[in-house]
């Protein structure tokens, strides 16, 4: 069932939103729509670990002080030598 709404925004806002909507196809009443639906929706995804991701983590152990990015930077600068 659909309805109507009013809304007061600022004009300025409103010229970008519907420049934005004709750019894309689409209504900007659609595009509201779509934007409401997604910040109200009530489902929480969550991923679940397969067996294999559980078995592998903490495999490995890493010194405290261990630098990822500096050893990441290291190993750039050698392959583009």
């Amino acid at each position: 069932m659909e309805t109507k709404l009013t809304l007061r925004l600022n004009k300025n806002i409103i010229n970008k939103a519907k420049n934005y909507a004709h750019l894309h196809n689409i209504s900007l009443s659609k595009m509201i729509e779509s934007y409401l639906d997604s910040i109200t929706k009530q489902e929480k995804t969550t991923t679940e670990i397969s067996p294999l991701v559980k078995s592998l983590s903490g495999v490995i152990s890493l010194e405290q002080d261990y630098d990822y990015k500096e050893d990441y930077s290291s190993f750039l600068k050698e392959k583009y030598k």
